[in-house]
Formats: C-alpha cells, structure tokens, sequence
C-alpha cells in the first residue's frame, strides 16, 4: 500500500504527541468521578477545573462560561435547541444560513418539528451571506440566529462582526458554530459579539469525543440532557477527564504558535495553487477569494466528477473529501455548493483539500503533482 499524504484535516486531525502524553495518567491513575467528594474525585475536578480555565483564558472567556460536551454537534444542539426553548416566550423565529453545518440544520428542522419557524438564508456564489439579508430576515418574534464563523466545506469566513452587532442591539440570541475557526483566527468571547461558540477539540490536534460551549454571561439555556447537576446544572453526564485534559493541551498548543500554524496553512495552499497554475490545468477555487480559513481549499476539477476524483487520489496515496454526503454507494450533492448556485459541471467535480500540521509544503507540492497527473490522463 503506498504511503498516504493525508489533506483531510478539516474531517479530523491526529492527536498530537504532548495531548496523549497529558491524557494518559487520567485513564489510569487520576480515575475518580469529578463529582465525588473524595480524594480521588478532587483530585478530577481539579484536572477539569485547571483545564477549564486554560481553555477559557485562551478564548478570552470566564471559566464559568465554558460547558464540556461530547463535541462540536452538541455543542451545536444546546446553544440552536436549548438557546430556543429558552427564549420561546419571546418567540419561535430564528434565522440560520443554507450553508451550516447539519448540526446546526437538522437541529433547526428539529425545532420546527416542535412549532418553531426558521429562515435558511441564501448565500451568494462565494458563499457568504450579507449582513442586509440577516437584517432584512429579523422579525419582532425573531429570538435566534445561528451563523457559522467558518464554513467547512469551503472556508468562507461570515461577516460574524458586524452581524452580532446589529443582533446585540436588537437583544436576539447570536450562535456561531466556530469549530473550523477556532485556533487559526482571533476569537475572542469578550470581544466578538457572540452569545453562544461552538469548539471542537478533534480539528485541532485534540481527542475526539470532547467539545465546549462558551457561553454568554448573561445568557440561560434549557438543558438538552438531564440527569446531575454537572455543567453547573446545563449538562448531565459524567464529564470525559482525559478528553477534557487533552482538549487543554491542544489548547496550549495552538497558544504557542497559532500565527505560525496560519502562516504555514497558507504557504502549502500557495504552493498547491501555484502547481495547478503552472501545469495549465482547467480548475476553479470554490469560497471567497479573500475571506478565508487559511487550511481548507474547495477546488473543482472541471470535467472530471468528484467521485471519479476521490477514486483516483486515494489509488494515488492522497487522503482527501468532497462535502457531499455517501449513501447508497453514491455521492450526493454537497447542501454547501448547491446554495452557492454554482454551475453543475463545477459543483458536481468539487474536491476539499485541508492542511495540518503534519504536513509539509514539500509533500503537499508533490500531491499537487500527482493531482495535476490525475487530471491530465481523466481530461482528454
């Protein structure tokens, strides 16, 4: 089997080194449930605690706003469901964009299975919204919006600034999903206007299984599981040590270099691009030509079909994704690309490219090398 260069970070990322080093003791030797009054349980709750606040500070954030989760989709499901049940005396409208992720959709399709009434707002062929749209969606029964920070199949960024400023004079709900955001852009919860972010520890060299939501300090939400008072009584369950620890680690991680991280994200997508243009290829960048995370690059390979693509780098040794969904053996078409109203033969060839911090721009020159092979002998 040939080696694999691996381009499908946005998907996950591979624990770092010094995050399975500090989870490993509480697997064994730190065990005790958090919430028990003994030692063994203290001396958990002061590895969550001290983990909290690490993870808090970086986010400019009280520890007391950060709520544990299994990941990004719940943390998604509690601000979205628990931010609308919460306000529903207020209202049941909320706006959302076509283009979230599903968490955030199939929990507003939730919610309108239970009474509430959404507005998916379009997006243009970059796939950002305006902040007039949003404006011109909000009703005086309007108690939600949810707008990802980053998209995920494409990288666009959202004009999330100026939209929670309208939404915070307006005093209605503002979530961001910031999963793919966090660690390569500055967000900071005491200086975005954002009520509700969403983090994942799995995109940034941390554990899969474990998440937060930064919540706002004056913001209540309905709890979605039930059970104890962990959470401070927001979420139930026995709260994941070792993913917590390890989310923390990855935290102090990205602490130390995260310009570093941008910067080198943005180098190996230059240096893809720049392969593509000198090979005359036929190919077209999917997002915004500017507002961008710097790892994701959504590029269609005009003529040939992404699932014909996906065959044919995995046979090559390169690891990357489309955004469309697999069912029945087939690839259906990505929810992103079709709000973007993009052409067919461009939307149906879109192939994700995501970088990490294993890669290198060599590596990531000679999978572009291999790609404009592949091209060349499917393009005939």
């Amino acid at each position: 089997m040939k080696p694999t260069i691996y381009l499908d970070h946005a998907a996950t990322t591979p624990v770092h080194p010094r995050v399975l080093e500090a989870m490993q003791p509480y697997f064994l030797e730190v065990f005790g449930n958090p919430s028990s009054i003994h030692g063994f349980g203290r001396e958990s709750r002061k590895a969550m605690e001290k983990s909290r606040e690490i993870i808090a500070d970086f986010l400019g954030a009280d520890p007391g706003q950060i709520i544990f989760t299994s990941g990004g989709t719940e943390a998604d499901n509690m601000a979205v469901i628990g931010g609308a049940f919460a306000r529903e005396e207020r209202g049941k409208h909320i706006i959302t964009t076509q283009i979230e992720h599903h968490a955030v959709l199939h929990a507003c399709e939730h919610l309108e299975r239970m009474g509430f009434e959404v507005t998916y707002l379009p997006v243009d062929e970059t796939g950002q919204i305006s902040v007039e749209a949003v404006k011109n969606a909000v009703r005086p029964d309007t108690i939600l919006v949810s707008v990802i920070y980053g998209n995920n199949e494409i990288g666009t960024i959202q004009p999330i600034q100026e939209i929670g400023n309208f939404l915070k004079e307006k005093d209605i709900l503002f979530h961001s999903d910031c999963v793919q955001a966090f660690g390569l852009l500055r967000l900071k919860a005491n200086e975005l206007p954002v009520d509700l972010i969403s983090l994942s520890a799995h995109k940034i060299n941390g554990p899969k299984g474990i998440g937060a939501l930064c919540v706002g300090r004056k913001v209540t939400l309905t709890p979605q599981l039930h059970g104890g008072a962990q959470e401070r009584r927001r979420r139930a369950g026995t709260e994941n040590l070792a993913g917590i620890v390890g989310f923390a680690e990855a935290v102090q991680l990205i602490r130390s270099n995260r310009e570093e991280r941008r910067e080198h994200y943005l180098a190996m997508r230059e240096e893809m691009i720049s392969t593509f243009d000198q090979a005359d290829i036929s190919y077209a960048i999917n997002g915004h030509p500017e507002q961008f995370l710097p790892h994701i690059l959504n590029v269609s390979f005009i003529g040939i079909s992404t699932e014909t693509m996906l065959f044919n780098l995995d046979l090559a040794g390169i690891a990357a994704s489309s955004g469309s969904a697999c069912t029945s053996g087939s690839l259906e078409l990505s929810h992103v690309l079709k709000a973007m109203n993009l052409s067919d033969e461009r939307s149906h060839a879109a192939i994700r490219f995501s970088f990490g911090i294993t890669n290198t721009v060599e590596e990531v020159k000679q999978a572009a090398e291999q790609i404009v092979k592949i091209v060349k002998r499917l393009v005939r």
